[in-house]
């Protein structure tokens, strides 16, 4: 599961690198949770929540069968 993680980040990053954010992939654990590093412009930004669940959550979910949720850690 992670190498299609890894390949539907790389399809979603475009959309946040636009903004002057990014995302890179930590680890997938075998319960399906995804854990990521918001970085650049999203890093700080206050509405970082909401594109972590409503944006690359659900994209995954919707791409990578078995994705739970995303978590983002430091």
């Amino acid at each position: 599961m992670k190498e299609e993680v890894k390949s539907a980040i790389e399809r979603i990053r475009p959309n946040l690198q636009a903004d002057g954010g990014d995302v890179e992939l930590v680890d997938v654990d075998d319960e399906g949770i995804v854990k990521v590093k918001l970085m650049g412009a999203c890093r700080g930004c206050p509405m970082s929540q909401m594109t972590l669940k409503q944006g690359i959550q659900k994209y995954l979910q919707k791409e990578v069968p078995g994705v739970k949720e995303v978590v983002s850690v430091t």
